[in-house]
């Protein structure tokens, strides 16, 4: 894999300028608090991870991307009683969660519908919690959500603990990046039980293989590993992946 661009410096350009603040209205309609997927995306089209550093040809191309994706520069006003997004600590975390179940297909809804908007997670927390809306509900009861995602990703081979041995727990940048690599793991799992990967194949060389990503050393970094399990997400999906949906412990369904 190629290194990343060298940061440059740009003269005032209003183009530039533009550009930058649009990817930043798009980062929010297409993203909300998921950052990682919004710099996968970035680094995909640009190989910047800022857009300060982009070029106004590498922005073009990053707005090209967002319009791929749903995005629409032109306002569309919130309809009257159209709920906004939670945003408090909890409902970030689970909306997290949710994208990667979707990666994972441990839910059969689409990543991108999962990024764009809650309607889905909102139905999943109206069950779990018996509160008509993730906003409202109160901390106590919101982390019943983050147990039940939890335990969902555990059902489906993605392990959510946080032990590097007993008595001895990671630290945050240590768990973020295991949780990336752990879900990665458990989807070319379910890639090689559908038959679509080879059962020998390793991480690197399924992401290699399968969706042209290339690892330095065989490894990647934690925003690459966000990219990686967003690309073989979508290749186990497209490609039906037989029995996605169960847990992997469970048997494949003819």
């Amino acid at each position: 894999m190629n290194a990343l661009a060298k940061p440059a410096t740009f003269a005032p350009d209003a183009r530039r300028r533009r550009l930058i603040a649009l990817a930043h209205v798009a980062k929010k309609d297409l993203f909300g608090d998921d950052d990682d997927s919004y710099r996968a995306v970035l680094r995909r089209a640009t190989g910047r991870l800022s857009t300060k550093d982009c070029t106004a040809q590498e922005l073009e191309r990053l707005a090209a991307e967002f319009r791929r994706l749903g995005f629409s520069s032109q306002a569309k006003p919130r309809k009257p009683g159209t709920p906004v997004r939670a945003d408090h600590a909890v409902a970030r975390k689970a909306r997290v969660l949710w994208i990667s179940l979707a990666h994972l297909c441990a839910i059969d809804i689409d990543p991108q519908a999962a990024i764009r908007d809650d309607k889905a997670l909102e139905h999943f927390a109206t069950r779990q919690l018996k509160c008509q809306r993730l906003q409202w509900a109160r901390q106590s009861e919101a982390d019943k959500l983050i147990e039940a995602l939890k335990a969902m990703a555990e059902r489906h081979g993605w392990s959510q603990s946080d032990s590097l041995t007993p008595g001895r727990k990671m630290s945050k940048d240590q768990y973020v990046h295991a949780l990336k690599v752990g879900l990665c793991q458990a989807i070319l799992v379910k890639l090689k039980r559908a038959g679509i990967a080879a059962e020998g194949w390793s991480l690197a060389e399924a992401a290699f293989r399968l969706c042209g990503i290339e690892a330095d050393d065989l490894r990647f970094t934690t925003q690459e590993y966000e990219h990686v399990a967003a690309a073989l997400g979508r290749h186990l999906r497209a490609h039906g992946g037989r029995g996605a949906f169960d847990p992997v412990n469970a048997p494949v369904k003819p």
